[in-house]
Order: structure tokens, then C-alpha cells, then sequence
């Protein structure tokens, strides 16, 4: 079995490369990103393949068995829908078998958000892909652990963690957790025609979050609500947010008010996924905290 990764050159793309290369070696395992050269994994082979281009995403897929589609990133001026087609379209001109995509948990209460407009791209990849003729699987992933607690971390200084989720209940993996599964389920066939929700053992709301953050990391944060507005303003003062529109920081918020809405308060299909329990919020966190 020959297995790609599509915009391999992401974190979650280099550490799914890093479990296949593990689990069925790294000589069955190809990279597919728009800037192959941004992959280090040195063991493995990079193909240039650009979301944009059905010939050039083909072409990588030559000889390819099962391709993991990473969904495209939220960007101003870019049309989802038509690269997720052309990574499927892509796909079954090379004669790939399978196609795994990496989708977004929600449980249908997405409306009214400002998320909802992406989740909806999100699930019209997941109708393509399952009207393509090829073999597929959905992982429906949870929110990155990592990126909420960098924040949580980033609100020692003031003391106060705050967004708009409320008490809102939410699934939440750190980006290794989501690799091992999402590996797991190219790899298996038994998960073909299957979607999987991939949270952890449980949901949690913000203030338990935080409250295991200040376990683990030695703080005394309290979490507090704030509107969505204000939400979008504070995610504006951050660069790395800002320098991508304010487009992003609205999507970004609507996670919060999906979080807030109960979307993504969903039952954790790990297990079934992954064949292993997913690691405790606890654990994951210490392992956050060793690689710091």
C-alpha cells in the first residue's frame, strides 16, 4: 500500500507522514504539498501538487493507493469548494482507491454561526468525495488542543482567559492524537464508507480548560465571557490572525459560538478509529508542556 498526504507541508500533514512512515514504512509513504520543499521529513518522498490544479494533483497521486485530503485552508480570495474538487477529481484520474478527508466536527447547530459558511464547504467535500465512485472515509476532526492552549498559556500575564464560547461543551485533540487516527484510518479498510468524530474521551467547556491548564503549567487563569465582537476585535490584535483578514478572525469566532451553540459537543469516535483510547486532556497537555 502506497499512501499520500495532501498539503503535507502543515503541522498536521508533517505528523500524519510521521505515523505512516512508522506504521508501513517510510519508502510507501509520498508527500503532496504546493512547496515540497517545506516537508523535512528527509526519508520521504515529496511531489510538488497544487490544490489549484487537477493535472498537477494527479499527477502526485500516479501510483498512489490512498491519498489523506487535508482540508484547504481559510484564505481571502480562495475557492474551497473547487480545490477540495480538484484534489478529488485529481485523485480518481491517477486511479487512487481510497480518499481520507479531514473535516470538522459539528453536530448540525452550526447555523446562525459565523462558522457556518465553512462548515458547509467543509460537508460539501465530504458529499463530493462520497459521490466520486472512490473509496472513502471522513475524519470529522476536533478543535487543536494546541492552539486554544497557547492562548489559555498567553493569558498568564493578565490572568484572565476570555472568548465567547460560554459553558458551551466542546471536543478538543492535540495534533498528534489526530494524526495516529487519522493514519490509522487510511491504513484499515474497515473503515471505508465510515465518519468519525475525533474529540477526546469528553467534551469540555472553556473553564475546565482552563482549569486543567493551570494544573498542568502552574497558573491562576479564570475564564470569562466576552461578546463575539470583542472576540473578533482581540483575534485582530494578534498578527499572525490579522495578517490573514478579518474573514479569519469572524470564521474563528463562529468555532466559539459553535462552541456556545453546542455544535461541537459530539460523541468521540476515537476509539474505533485509532483501535486505542485517545490519550486523557491531562496527558496530551503534559506532553504540550514537555515539548515547550
Amino acid at each position: 500500500m502506497k499512501v499520500a498526504v495532501t498539503a503535507a507541508s502543515g503541522r498536521l500533514g508533517h505528523a500524519i507522514l510521521k505515523v505512516l512512515s512508522d506504521e508501513i514504512g517510510a519508502e510507501n509513504v509520498v508527500a503532496i504539498a504546493r512547496s515540497p520543499e517545506k516537508v523535512e521529513l528527509p526519508a520521504i518522498e515529496k511531489r510538488p501538487g497544487d490544490y489549484q490544479s487537477v493535472d498537477e494533483i494527479a499527477a502526485a497521486c500516479a501510483g498512489i493507493d490512498v491519498v489523506i485530503m487535508i482540508s484547504a485552508p481559510v484564505t481571502r480570495g480562495t475557492d474551497r469548494i473547487a480545490m477540495h474538487r480538484n484534489v478529488i477529481e485529481g485523485a480518481k484520474r491517477a486511479g487512487v482507491r481510497k480518499v481520507v478527508y479531514t473535516s470538522v466536527i459539528g453536530n448540525g447547530k452550526e447555523e446562525g454561526t459565523q462558522f457556518f459558511a465553512t462548515q458547509n464547504i467543509n460537508r460539501q467535500a465530504e458529499y463530493d468525495l462520497q459521490e466520486s465512485g472512490m473509496e472513502w472515509v471522513v475524519a470529522r476532526n476536533a478543535l487543536y488542543l494546541e492552539l486554544d492552549l497557547s492562548h489559555i498559556i498567553r493569558a498568564r500575564e493578565s490572568g484572565v482567559y476570555e472568548n465567547n464560547a460560554g459553558d458551551g461543551r466542546c471536543g478538543y485533540l492535540t495534533i498528534d492524537e489526530l494524526a495516529y487516527a487519522t493514519a490509522r484510518l487510511a491504513v484499515d479498510d474497515k473503515h471505508t464508507g465510515r465518519s468519525y468524530n475525533l474529540i477526546g474521551r469528553t467534551t469540555h467547556t472553556q473553564a475546565e480548560l482552563v482549569a486543567m491548564a493551570n494544573q498542568v503549567f502552574g497558573m491562576n487563569v479564570t475564564y470569562k465571557v466576552m461578546s463575539a465582537e470583542d472576540n473578533v476585535e482581540r483575534f485582530m490584535r494578534d498578527p499572525a490572525i490579522s495578517s490573514r483578514g478579518e474573514e479569519v478572525a469572524r470564521m474563528l469566532t463562529g468555532c466559539f459560538e459553535c462552541i456556545a451553540a453546542g455544535a461541537f459537543d459530539v460523541e468521540s469516535d476515537f476509539e474505533a478509529a485509532a483501535g486505542r483510547p485517545a490519550k486523557t486532556t491531562i496527558e496530551q497537555m503534559e506532553e504540550i508542556r514537555q515539548s515547550l
